[in-house]
């Protein structure tokens, strides 16, 4: 089992930035590709980036390229997001998975945390 635990979201002006935390304990961090995915109000789960067990590959989905970072501390069992230049289009609760490999489908992540809002504000 891993329990993974989100932070760092809240409510921030347009153009504005925000840095996302997923704290991972459990099993070894180190055997788990981590990736965010978020849910805007009224749609469906979407991917927003993942990486690698060795945080060698990143990947992201096109809307978020060029604004947002995915990293992971592996000696801190702990993924970041930090998301720039932000939109009224990102608004929406953001969760953190894990699984042994990176996916960018939601159905196929094993782990995942409760969930934590982002509104941004036009």
């Amino acid at each position: 089992q891993v329990q993974l635990v989100e932070s760092g979201g809240g409510l921030v002006q347009a153009g504005g930035s925000l840095r996302l935390s997923c704290a991972a304990s459990g099993r070894s961090f180190t055997g788990y590709a981590m990736a965010w995915f978020r849910q805007p109000p009224g749609k469906e789960r979407e991917f927003v980036a993942a990486i690698s067990r060795s945080g060698g590959s990143t990947y992201y989905a096109v809307s978020v390229k060029g604004r947002f970072t995915i990293s992971r501390d592996n000696a801190k069992n702990t993924v970041h997001l930090q998301m720039n230049s932000l939109t009224p289009e990102d608004t929406a609760a953001y969760y953190c998975a894990a699984r042994p490999y990176a996916s960018k489908s939601y159905d196929h992540y094993d782990y995942w945390g409760r969930g934590i809002q982002v509104t941004v504000s036009s």
